[in-house]
């Protein structure tokens, strides 16, 4: 039987697979962009960095950012990413398990963009615990896929909807403001190159200032 891969080795193939080459695009995710512009910078925590596009757009906007990732060959990549765009001081970088450890204190943005891993498509301690994270006042966001690709439509690769994510979140009202929680389509290639219309979802909270 076939030894299943953890989820730092499952991402460090996918990354070092494509040998030194980024697998993404390098630009920020739109979501990101569209819902975070209006903030005023303070501190943010990226979950599931990446190649480090999302925490420069961050840093670039005037943001003190600490970046996690379980891939280390990801994180290296994304701290070249910081280095070339003369942003490495705005950004901590940080190789982690989210399953395992999370980082330390409050944030004014948590964000967390299509953080779903081969074993667990979302995690219901990894989003309570970045729900944790947020300051008073501060703004969660949280972008992931809804559904099965449609490539793929079968897939047993379940995947919450915005409604299901509010509802793992476990959000009190009184502590609470939902801004916005609803799916949307997003072009997206194929395996096979084909471009085709995917189902993503989108959940932003504001957490109440401390009266």
């Amino acid at each position: 039987m076939e030894e299943e891969l953890t989820n730092e080795e499952f991402w460090d193939q996918r990354y070092g697979g494509h040998g030194h080459g980024h697998i993404w695009s390098g630009n920020p995710n739109a979501a990101l962009v569209e819902e975070v512009s209006g903030l005023t910078p303070g501190t943010a925590l990226d979950l599931g960095c990446g190649e480090g596009a999302d925490a420069v757009w961050l840093a670039r906007q005037g943001w003190k950012v600490t970046a996690v990732d379980v891939s280390g060959v990801a994180i290296g990549r994304a701290v070249e990413h910081a280095e070339d765009a003369g942003l490495a001081e705005a950004i901590d970088f940080q190789r982690r398990d989210l399953s395992e450890s999370f980082p330390d204190g409050v944030f004014d943005l948590v964000t967390t963009q299509f953080l779903h891993s081969p074993s667990e498509p979302i995690s219901e301690r990894i989003l309570r615990s970045a729900r944790d994270a947020v300051a008073p006042g501060g703004t969660l966001l949280v972008e992931g896929h809804a559904g099965p690709p449609p490539w793929e439509p079968d897939s047993p690769y379940v995947l919450p909807t915005a409604a299901e994510v509010v509802v793992t979140l476990d959000l009190d009202a009184d502590e609470w403001e939902v801004l916005r929680a609803e799916e949307h389509d997003r072009a997206q290639a194929a395996p096979d190159g084909t471009v085709m219309t995917r189902l993503d979802c989108t959940v932003k909270a504001r957490r109440r200032p401390t009266l």
